[in-house]
Parts: structure tokens; sequence; C-alpha cells
């Protein structure tokens, strides 16, 4: 049996049980939940690797569930949904989710998305005991506690705005392309399938930025994205 635990949070029972049998196929550990209330008390009690979230739950809406369970946890969220507006994915993807599924999706495609997202997690468990604080201006990385401070005061980022901003950190004063951002950080998933970079670019300026004061990410059309050195960005 695989070591990681998913937790899987739909109400439709067919959909439901096709999930769980082809995480039971690959040999997943899986629990699941039928309603926002029970996923959030699941979440608690077992502290899964994963979760695969519909949106539109009996109880409480999806992205409810995202909320609140960024209030406590980082673990990586998969959101399977019929919603297909762009507003519904953003609002998602802003409160935490890593990835959004369209239904109908192809189990393929579901077992790729879980695939990158425990390599995602992996990667952050085994490196957080190598690495140091990352400081740049009133910005501080502490990678071996998974937290982001400005001003000494902590920032909630997503799993995904974490890695993204890791990247950069780890670039600072370089320019990364498009294509490297969607390597590093969306793994294997398909590059015209993958959630916008724009929009969690705009998350992390939103975040990190307005608290700050002055420009951190900066743009280059066409090509990609860069954080400045802050010694290198001119005080008000």
């Amino acid at each position: 049996m695989n070591k990681n635990t998913v937790l899987v949070v739909e109400d439709d029972k067919a959909v439901r049980n096709m999930i769980a049998l082809t995480l039971e196929t690959h040999n997943y550990h899986h629990i699941e939940a039928v309603s926002g209330t029970e996923a959030i008390s699941l979440s608690l009690s077992y502290k899964p690797d994963l979760m695969i979230l519909d949106l539109g739950l009996p109880d409480i809406d999806g992205v409810e569930v995202i909320r609140k369970t960024r209030t406590w946890s980082m673990v990586p969220i998969i959101v399977v949904s019929a919603r297909t507006d762009d507003a519904d994915k953003i609002s998602a993807l802003d409160e935490g989710a890593d990835d959004y599924l369209t239904k109908p999706f192809s189990v393929d495609e579901l077992l790729a998305r879980v695939r990158a997202a425990l390599r995602r997690l992996n990667f952050i468990q085994s490196n957080q005991n190598n690495v140091a604080v990352f400081q740049n201006g009133s910005l501080k990385i502490d990678e071996s506690a998974g937290c982001v401070y400005v001003n000494d005061t902590e920032i909630h980022l997503a799993p995904i705005e974490y890695k993204l901003l890791n990247l950069l950190a780890r670039n600072v004063g370089k320019v990364i392309t498009h294509n490297l951002i969607l390597k590093e950080v969306w793994g294997d998933t398909m590059p015209y399938d993958s959630p916008s970079i724009r929009v969690y670019i705009a998350m992390l300026r939103k975040k990190l930025e307005t608290p700050m004061g002055k420009q951190l990410i900066q743009t280059h059309p066409g090509i990609g994205y860069r954080m400045l050195k802050m010694d290198d960005v001119n005080e008000d």
C-alpha cells in the first residue's frame, strides 16, 4: 500500500467510487468524505497527504473547505469540479487550491495530477532540513519552517504560491522563463492545461508587494519573471 493518504471529498457516489477505485488500483491509501464538514473533520483527524475536492458539496461550498483548511494545513488540494467558469477556478486557486481539474476527466489525467502534487510535497518535505533562511529586504523565507514573512509578519501562501516564490528566490536577480516555471512548479502538468502563471504572480504581488510597499517581482513580457534584489530598488 502506498504510504501517501488521499482524502476524497465528493458527494456524487458514482464519481466518488470511480476516484476511490482508481486510487485503490494504483495502491494509494484513501479515505472518503461526502460533505464539507466531514472533510474538515477527517482532514484534522487523519492529516492526509493530498485532498481531492469537489466544490459542489451538500452543506458548505468546496471553496469554503479550502479556506478553512488553509488556516492550519498546507496539504495539496486538487479540485475536481463541473464548474468551468474562470471565476470559479480563480476563486478556488486564490483560496489555496493547487490544481483544478474539470469534469469529466480521464483517470490517467487525475493520476498524473496526483503524482505531480505528491512529488511537490515530497520535494518540500525532503528539503526542509537542508535550507537556510532567505532574506531580501523585508521579505524573509524560512524554508525549514515553511513560513514567509514581510516586516516580521507571517504571510499565508498557498503551496503553489510558496513553490513559485521559492523558485524566484533561488534565482533572485535572474529572469525565470515561463517554460522553466511550468517545469519546476507544475511538474508534469501539460503547459496548456496548467493554471495561469499570471494568476499566481498576481496573487504573490498582492500578498507581498502591498505590505512591502515596493515592487518585488518584475515582468519580462513574453519571457518570464524576475525577483528584484531589494538593494537594487530605489527607496521611496
